[in-house]
C-alpha cells in the first residue's frame, strides 16, 4: 500500500499547554522571554537552507516571531481541532491570543490567515506557510523527503513558480507530534532569530558544509520512502483554458488532496490530478475542452461521487 504523509500550510505555536487557554484577542503580543525552538526544529532549519544552497540561493534567516507563529499553530492544531470541514488546516481555533480564523471561509481582502503574525508578534508583515502531518511522530528527515517530492511546497522552499522574485528575508519552523509547518516572510524579524532550546543565543549556521555527511546518509537512509512517492499531478488552475474538468473534492489540504491521487489511478481514472489556485485545492477525475464529453463523463463518475460538479476553466 502505498502511504504518503500529508503536508499543508499553517501559522503559529505555543510553548506550554496552559497558553491554549481562551482568552481574549490581542494585538502585538508579547513573544514570552523564554521562548525558544528545539533541536529538531533547528535540524530542519537547516536542512531547508542546505537545500536552498544546492540552487545556489541565499540561506533565509531565522525568525523568533515567525517561530513562535509556527509552534503556535502546530500546537493548536494538534490540540484544539480547527480544521474540521469546512475548515482547512489553515484555519485557527479560539483557543489562543489570536482571531479564530476558519479558512477558506473566513478568507478576503481586509481578512486574511496570513496576517496571522501582526496579531501575536511584533512581526509587521505578512506570513505565508506550509503544514505538515503524518500517523506517527513527525521528524525531519521524512518531512523534507515529501516536501522535496511535490512541486507546490518546492515553490515556497525555493522561490519558484508564484514565489519566484520574491525575497524571503524570514522564516519560522515549528513541529509539535504529528504537525509540522514552516512560514515564511518577506520582511526582516526586528526581534531576531529564534535561541536554541538549552542555549544562550541561538546559532542558525547556514554552512552546509558542516551537515553534508549527515545530508548524504539521510538521502540513502530515505531513498526506499522516495520511492514509494507517486508523481502527483498538481496544476495551476489558469482561467480561460476552454477546458472542463470534473472535480470530486474541493478545499481539502494539499496533501490530503495528494493521498486521494494514487487511489483514484488505481480506481480507473488515470488523468486524476489536483488543480491549485491561491492556495485552494480541488481534486479532478477527468478533463476536457468538449462539454458534451465531460457531461457524459460526469453522469458516470456522479454514481460513485455524487457530489462531483463541473468546473469550466
Amino acid at each position: 500500500m502505498i502511504q504518503l504523509r500529508i503536508i499543508f500550510l499553517f501559522v503559529i505555536s505555543f510553548q506550554q499547554i496552559t497558553l491554549f487557554a481562551q482568552q481574549p484577542a490581542k494585538a502585538q503580543s508579547l513573544i514570552p522571554a523564554d521562548f525558544c525552538i528545539k533541536p529538531a526544529e533547528m535540524q530542519l532549519y537547516r536542512m531547508i537552507n542546505d537545500y536552498r544552497k544546492r540552487y545556489e540561493l541565499p540561506p533565509v534567516p531565522l525568525s523568533k516571531s515567525l517561530s513562535y507563529v509556527a509552534t503556535s499553530h502546530v500546537k493548536d492544531l494538534f490540540f484544539n481541532h480547527p480544521d474540521h470541514e469546512p475548515c482547512t488546516s489553515y484555519s485557527w481555533s479560539d483557543k489562543g491570543p489570536w482571531k479564530a480564523f476558519c479558512y477558506p471561509q473566513d478568507e478576503n481582502k481586509k481578512n486574511s490567515v496570513w496576517d496571522k503574525p501582526k496579531e501575536f508578534t511584533p512581526y509587521k508583515g505578512k506570513g505565508y506557510e506550509v503544514i505538515y502531518w503524518e500517523n506517527s511522530p513527525a521528524i525531519p528527515d521524512s518531512i523534507m523527503v515529501i516536501w522535496k517530492s511535490i512541486d507546490y511546497v518546492k515553490n515556497y522552499l525555493l522561490n519558484t513558480g508564484k514565489w519566484q522574485g520574491k525575497k524571503w528575508n524570514a522564516i519560522g519552523i515549528g513541529i509539535y507530534e504529528n504537525f509540522a509547518c514552516v512560514w515564511f516572510g518577506e520582511l526582516t524579524d526586528q526581534e531576531g532569530p529564534a535561541i536554541l532550546c538549552g542555549t544562550l543565543a541561538a546559532r542558525p549556521s547556514y554552512d552546509s558544509s558542516k551537515h553534508a555527511k549527515q545530508e548524504k546518509r539521510i538521502d540513502n537512509t530515505t531513498e526506499a520512502k522516495k520511492e514509494l512517492i507517486p508523481e502527483i499531478k498538481i496544476e495551476p488552475t489558469l482561467s480561460g483554458t476552454g477546458k472542463y474538468f470534473i472535480i470530486i473534492k474541493s478545499n481539502l489540504p494539499m496533501l490530503t488532496a495528494s493521498k486521494l491521487i494514487p487511489k483514484l489511478i488505481t480506481d480507473g481514472y488515470p488523468g486524476a490530478k489536483i488543480l491549485e489556485k491561491e492556495g485552494k485545492v480541488r481534486v479532478s477525475v477527468f478533463e476536457s475542452a468538449n462539454k458534451t464529453e465531460t457531461m457524459l463523463k460526469l453522469k458516470e463518475v456522479k454514481k460513485k461521487y455524487k457530489d462531483a460538479w463541473l468546473l469550466k476553466n
